[in-house]
């Protein structure tokens, strides 16, 4: 078995597979001032949970966009499982079949974005990753990143609302019936979620647009069912994406 971290700024998500299969999930707020041993004692009792024994592990890999949390998890896995894990960045970059755009500034999880559609599909694809930040990663037919867009995440966007605003509430992340908002809840939810179906849809007409139309749209992330309206929009909606491209740069390097 492999276990592969997704590392963001919201949340550590763990993977397990089994070969190709994703046999479970979890996921833990990131807590950079953590030590390895708080992940170590969440992985255990997942582990003890899922009744896998430690042994069964054979390799692990690491992706990571919180510097200060990488070199934590890092250790926690070498100690854990007495190999380095493999972490997805700039040193590996050369061993991917992929093309990518600026290797020392993109992020870790665009990539592995980038390598999962990419080994999947074969095809142009722009990946929609529905997380803290909400981020349109392009990637062709032959494994040449050609770009990406970002913009902030629903949630990211409604507690920018709640932080810097008197009066106005952290509300739910939910479709409303109407864009004529009745109250303040609804007035937020018809602001964010419904401009946030109108963003998503216009970004990826202008990337097919700027490919002459060929490019699949995949959407993942953990609030990638958040607005139910979309669905139809992507050719196919993988929740596990990232972990799956971790998983395949531990395997490729």
């Amino acid at each position: 078995m492999t276990l592969a971290i997704d590392t963001g700024n919201t949340d550590a998500v763990f993977g397990l597979f089994d070969h190709d299969t994703l046999l479970h999930t979890w996921r833990t707020p990131s807590q950079p001032v953590a030590a390895p041993a708080h992940y170590e004692a969440k992985l255990r009792l997942w582990l003890l949970e899922a009744s896998v024994p430690l042994s069964s592990i054979r390799a692990t890999s690491l992706c990571s966009v919180v510097p200060s949390l990488t070199p934590v998890l890092r250790t926690m896995l070498a100690d854990l499982f007495g190999t380095e894990p493999v972490v997805v960045g700039p040193g590996v970059y050369p061993k991917l079949p992929l093309e990518i755009l600026r290797p020392s500034e993109i992020g870790a999880d665009l990539v592995a974005n980038a390598m999962a559609a990419y080994t999947r599909f074969k095809r142009n694809c722009v990946v929609v990753d529905f997380g803290t930040a909400l981020t349109f990663t392009t990637v062709s037919a032959t494994g040449k990143m050609l770009g990406v867009a970002i913009a902030p995440g629903l949630k990211t966007a409604v507690r920018a609302l709640f932080a810097n605003t008197a009066q106005l509430p952290e509300v739910p992340l939910e479709l409303p019936t109407s864009a004529l908002g009745q109250n303040t809840v609804h007035a937020i939810q018809a602001g964010v979620v419904l401009g946030y179906e109108g963003l998503v849809r216009s970004m990826i007409a202008r990337i097919r647009s700027e490919l002459d139309g060929d490019c699949l749209a995949i959407g993942t992330g953990g609030l990638v069912r958040a607005i139910s309206t979309l669905q139809n929009d992507f050719d196919e909606i993988i929740p596990g994406l990232t972990l799956t491209g971790v998983k395949l740069i531990g395997e490729t390097v």
